[in-house]
């Protein structure tokens, strides 16, 4: 599902340049579930950002579902994220003049779904916020409006999802019911799921922790019962 080979992403500032990405391999096979953590400015955010088409890497390989996304078009990276990926933002980024049921259907609408109510009010049913589909993002607590991101996230089923701190802002107890339905609708879907967390308890539930710092992938850990994760061979191997 996510290929990465060799990359690394340097942004130029007033300083001179910054190094953001150092070499990054990375294979993840199709429904795996990966969390990233590392300590702020490790370039988490970053690596999600080059998975999704949002930030272009400087150099490397970037294969996801099957596409090179290097020799993408900005008009093509939006059409492939549009068909393929789902984005769980830590701020919920929910289009505020829109209702839930809204919010959910636009991304299918985009894609031309004809059913994109029926689909966006299943899986806000399946989110547990039946009785909410007519409420704004206002009308809604920072836990139901991030149900209502996580449903539209995995209404298309989308081969894979990327969240970024998905309970960031959220009390324990509410980021914990997050957590449980982002895995059951993984499970359900059979998405590949990569987030970005600082919560070792999250961490833990996945089939690998990995553990970036200074923009390399410094270690790895596999959940015991979680598959054996595709390997890469180094070059001659």
């Amino acid at each position: 599902m996510v290929d990465l080979a060799g990359v690394t992403l340097t942004l130029e500032s007033a300083a001179g340049a910054v190094n953001i990405l150092r070499g990054v391999d990375l294979a993840i096979p199709r429904g795996q579930t990966v969390a990233v953590t590392g300590p702020s400015g490790s370039g988490k955010s970053t690596l999600l950002s080059v998975i999704a088409g949002l930030e272009r890497a400087t150099s490397g390989s970037v294969v996801v579902a099957g596409q090179d996304l290097n020799g993408l078009s900005e008009d093509a990276l939006a059409l492939f994220r549009r068909r393929a990926i789902g984005i769980v933002f830590q701020s919920f980024h929910l289009i505020p003049t829109m209702t839930a049921l809204e919010n959910v259907a636009v991304p299918l609408e985009l894609a031309g779904r004809r059913d994109a109510l029926e689909v966006a009010r299943a899986a806000l049913e399946a989110a547990g916020l039946g009785e909410r589909v007519g409420h704004y993002p206002a009308q809604l607590s920072g836990g139901e409006q991030q149900r209502v991101a996580v449903a539209r996230a995995f209404a298309a089923e989308p081969p894979l999802v990327l969240a970024d701190e998905p309970t960031g802002n959220l009390d324990s107890r509410t980021g914990a019911a997050i957590v449980a339905l982002m895995f059951d609708t993984q499970q359900r879907v059979g998405s590949t799921l990569l987030l970005i967390t600082h919560d070792e308890g999250i961490a833990a539930r996945c089939d690998r922790h990995l553990r970036i710092e200074d923009g390399r992938i410094e270690g790895e850990r596999l959940r015991p019962s979680s598959p054996v994760r595709e390997v890469r061979a180094a070059p001659g191997e």
